[in-house]
Formats: structure tokens, C-alpha cells, sequence
């Protein structure tokens, strides 16, 4: 388990990469589905799983919502990952002889200019590195893959082109969540809180229960909500917030927002990421 942290996906998927960005000398652990990913800390395989929650394109990971509050894991960190996709191909091939373009159905709407520059038929696949993988398998020079330049070092494909992708602040965010809490004290600064919360079945609940934050000064930077088990009436909401919880305006906040609420559990207390403190113009 020392030093292992897990990801969803096949070497070289942009998890993988993040992995390797976020934890350099870590060992990474391919993991079929978000599940086994969550699994692989819960079991001991991993110290750590770096799970994607958000996009600044195709926006949140439905499926880290649903199961981050009921693993039992706690975030203890966060990543932004800056996505770079680039056109990979078999060794040889030429960016005229290409005709098909193979990724994830969301990349490939990530890079509809070099499609249509190049006149490249999209082929949707199950993911990014594994598209790499099938084009490096296939040795086809018709073919090439979306994905990353991890990729392309791990299955031998040449980059005919970088960064292709349509927008230039394609990043996709991660938390990376352990078995324990992480051990921040209210003093440390620049520290984030994310909590999941149920407001009661009233009228202007979530109104009231947010209140708070707003007259402490707290600022939230996601507020996120999603159904639970089905039921149009029970909707859990996931929360980031600046702070400590036992710093004054956190504490204040929270405590109004436990009044109006049914549940109120936090998942983690964890560092900025220094990318999100350059966006606020924040010295590290």
C-alpha cells in the first residue's frame, strides 16, 4: 500500500497522468471502474485514490458524487490537471494519410477543429488510453487516438501533433481521498472544507440553510446537488468552502446550516491546490 495511489482507467488515461503529476514518486494503480478504485484504498491495495470531480468543459463526474459520500473515504487533497490532448499515431504515419480519429466520446467533442481540419471520422470509444492502446495494437496508419502524451509514451505511438484540444482551459479537477482524514489544524491557512448536506422537505430550506455562509463570509466555490436512491424529494448536495470548520465563520456557518438541515457530514479538510490559488491571485 505505501505510496500507491489509485486511479480509474488504463495506463496513460489523464487520471493516471494527474497521478503522476500530483504524487511523483508514488506507484499508480489502474483500476477498471470508479468502484474498484474506491476499493483498492478501502482494501489497503492503495494509500490514496485520485477521483476526477469536475471539468471546466464537460463539468461534474456524476458518478464521484454518488460515491464519494458512501465509501467511507475521506479528501484529503485536491488536484487541477491541465488536459492536453494530442493526436497520436503509429510510428510512421503521416498526418495526410490519417482518416479516423479514435477517444472518449468526451474528448472527441473536446477537439472538433483538428477533426474537421483534417477531415478525421470520429470513432467513439470506451476511453482515451485505451484508444491509444488499440491504435498502437492495430498499426494501421489510417488510425490514430486523442489522448495524452503519457500515452504515446506507453504504447510506443509517435505525437503528430499537440495540444489540439478546442479550448486551452480544458482542466479537469480531482479529489484525492484516503481512508483517514488528513490532521489540519484551524490555523493552517488556505485550507478547503467539502461536506454533503440534506436540507429538510420545507419551503426555503436550502435558502435558510445557506444562509450562513453568507453572513459569516464564507465563500463556497461549489454547491452541487444530485438525487438520492431515486427519490425527487431526497436530494443530497456536495459543498466546497473555504476554511476550517473550527475557524469562527465556518463553525457559525455550519452550525446554521445543521439547524435547517437533516444531515450535515464533512468529508474532508484538506490544502489548496496551488492552482487554485494562482486563479485567486493568492501568494502560495
Amino acid at each position: 500500500m505505501t505510496q500507491t495511489v489509485a486511479f480509474q482507467g488504463r495506463p496513460g488515461a489523464y487520471s493516471d497522468l494527474a497521478c503522476r503529476t500530483a504524487l511523483p514518486a508514488w506507484r499508480t494503480l489502474p483500476c477498471a471502474t470508479f468502484e474498484a478504485t474506491i476499493d483498492a484504498v478501502r482494501d489497503g491495495a492503495a494509500a490514496c485514490a485520485m477521483l476526477p470531480c469536475e471539468n471546466s468543459l464537460a463539468g461534474r463526474v456524476p458518478d464521484i458524487h454518488a460515491l464519494l459520500p458512501e465509501s467511507g473515504l475521506c479528501v484529503i487533497g485536491e488536484h487541477f490537471q491541465r488536459v492536453e490532448h494530442c493526436l497520436l499515431a503509429p510510428r510512421g504515419a503521416t498526418l495526410a494519410g490519417l482518416r479516423r480519429a479514435h477517444s472518449h466520446a468526451v474528448a472527441l467533442g473536446q477537439v472538433r477543429r483538428v477533426l474537421k481540419e483534417l477531415s478525421l471520422t470520429p470513432v467513439i470509444e470506451a476511453d482515451t488510453a485505451g484508444s491509444a492502446e488499440m491504435v498502437a495494437s492495430w498499426n494501421n496508419p489510417e488510425d490514430c487516438a486523442i489522448a495524452s502524451a503519457l500515452a504515446a509514451e506507453i504504447f510506443g505511438l509517435d505525437i503528430l501533433r499537440r495540444n489540439v484540444e478546442d479550448a486551452a482551459h480544458n482542466t479537469t479537477r480531482f479529489y484525492i481521498a484516503a481512508g483517514s482524514p488528513a490532521a489540519y489544524g484551524p490555523e493552517v491557512p488556505h485550507l478547503m472544507t467539502t461536506f454533503v448536506f440534506r436540507v429538510r422537505n420545507v419551503p426555503a430550506a436550502l435558502y435558510k440553510a445557506l444562509g450562513g455562509f453568507a453572513t459569516n463570509g464564507v465563500n463556497m466555490t461549489k454547491l452541487e446537488s444530485y438525487m438520492l436512491h431515486g427519490h425527487f424529494t431526497a436530494t443530497q448536495f456536495l459543498c466546497d468552502v473555504e476554511g476550517h470548520p473550527e475557524q469562527p465563520p465556518l463553525r457559525r456557518a455550519l452550525e446554521e446550516l445543521e439547524f435547517f438541515s437533516r444531515e450535515c457530514r464533512i468529508l474532508g479538510v484538506y490544502p489548496a491546490a496551488k492552482f487554485r490559488l494562482e486563479q485567486s491571485g493568492v501568494a502560495d
